[in-house]
C-alpha cells in the first residue's frame, strides 16, 4: 500500500465500509422484499455518505486531532483539509444521486441522512445530542435500504430502532475513546447490548423455520459477544487503548446485528452472506483502524 493510499484509508477508515451494506439488505429484509437493483444502488448510495461522514469527521475534528491524534492524515500533513472537505462533498452528492435512481421514496429518506451526517460531524458531535444523531443516521440508514426495496419505510421501523440503540452505545463510549476514564459508558453499553441481542434472538412472524432461527439465534450470540467482551475490559480498566478496542468491537459488531435483524426477518441466506463480512473487516481492522 502506498503512503497517499493508506493515508486515505485511514482517513476513510476503511474496514468499517464493511459495517454498511448490511443496513441497506436488513431493510430489504424488514419490508419483505428480496433485494435487486434498487437495493445495490441504496447501499451504494450509503457508502458514498458513510464514506462523505469520515471524512468530514476528520476535516471538523483537524484541530482537536492536532493535539490527541497528531498521527490522523489531517495533523500529520498526509492529506490537505481542503482535499477532505472536497472528498466529503463529492462524496455526499454521489450518494444522494445514487439514492435519486433509486427512486423518490430512497431519496427522500437520503436527503435527511445526509443532513444528519453534516449535523453531527460540523455541530452536533461534542454536544449532549451527539449520540442520538449518529443513531439517527444509521436508523436512517436501514430506512433508505426499506424505502429503496419497497418505497416504504413502516415495516423497518423497530428494526431501525434496534441499530439505531446499538450505534447509540458505540457513540457513547467513543466519546471517550482518547483520554479513556470512563467506566459508565462501557456498563451502560454492556446493559444495552444485552437487551439489544434478547430482542434480535427472540422469533418473530418472518421467522418460523428452524433453520432461520438457528441462523437469528447464532448471529445474535456473535453480536453480543463481539461487542460484551471488549466492553467489560473498557469497565475494568477504562484506559484509552481499551475504550478504542471497545469502539471498534462494537463497530464490527454492528455486521452480527445486521445478519440477525435479516434472519428474525425471514432472510437467512441474506444474513449468512452479510455475516461473511465479518472476518474480513477483522482482518482489514489489523491493518487500519476502524476508529
Amino acid at each position: 500500500m502506498t503512503a497517499a493510499l493508506r493515508a486515505w484509508a485511514e482517513l476513510l477508515r476503511v474496514p468499517a465500509v464493511f459495517t454498511v451494506p448490511g443496513d441497506a439488505l436488513a431493510g430489504a429484509a424488514a419490508a419483505g422484499v428480496r433485494p435487486g437493483r434498487r437495493s445495490a444502488l441504496a447501499a451504494a448510495s450509503s457508502l458514498c455518505l458513510y464514506e462523505a461522514g469520515m471524512a468530514l469527521n476528520d476535516w471538523a475534528d483537524r484541530e482537536e486531532d492536532a493535539v490527541a491524534r497528531p498521527h490522523r492524515p489531517l495533523p500529520s500533513g498526509r492529506i490537505r483539509p481542503g482535499a477532505a472537505l472536497a472528498a466529503a462533498g463529492a462524496l455526499t452528492a454521489a450518494g444522494l444521486a445514487l439514492a435519486a435512481r433509486a427512486g423518490r421514496p430512497a431519496l427522500a429518506v437520503a436527503v435527511p441522512l445526509a443532513a444528519t451526517v453534516w449535523g453531527y460531524d460540523v455541530k452536533l458531535k461534542h454536544t449532549p445530542a451527539g449520540p442520538a444523531a449518529m443513531a439517527c443516521a444509521r436508523s436512517l440508514d436501514l430506512l433508505l435500504g426499506a424505502a429503496a426495496a419497497a418505497g416504504t419505510v413502516r415495516a423497518a421501523l423497530a428494526p431501525a430502532a434496534v441499530l439505531g440503540g446499538h450505534t447509540y452505545a458505540v457513540t457513547l463510549v467513543s466519546r471517550r475513546e482518547a483520554e479513556g476514564g470512563s467506566t459508565a459508558a462501557p456498563l451502560a453499553a454492556l446493559a444495552a447490548t444485552g437487551l439489544l441481542a434478547g430482542a434480535v434472538a427472540r422469533p418473530a412472524g418472518a421467522d418460523r423455520r428452524p433453520a432461520g432461527a438457528a441462523v437469528r439465534v447464532a448471529l445474535a450470540a456473535t453480536y453480543a459477544a463481539t461487542f460484551a467482551r471488549p466492553l467489560v475490559h473498557a469497565a475494568l480498566h477504562p484506559s484509552p487503548p481499551l475504550t478504542q478496542r471497545a469502539v471498534g468491537g462494537g463497530i464490527r459488531a454492528m455486521i452480527a446485528l445486521q445478519g440477525g435483524l435479516m434472519a428474525r426477518s425471514g432472510a437467512p441466506a441474506a444474513a449468512v452472506l452479510t455475516a461473511a463480512l465479518a472476518p474480513v473487516a477483522a482482518r482489514l481492522a489489523r491493518k487500519v483502524s476502524t476508529t
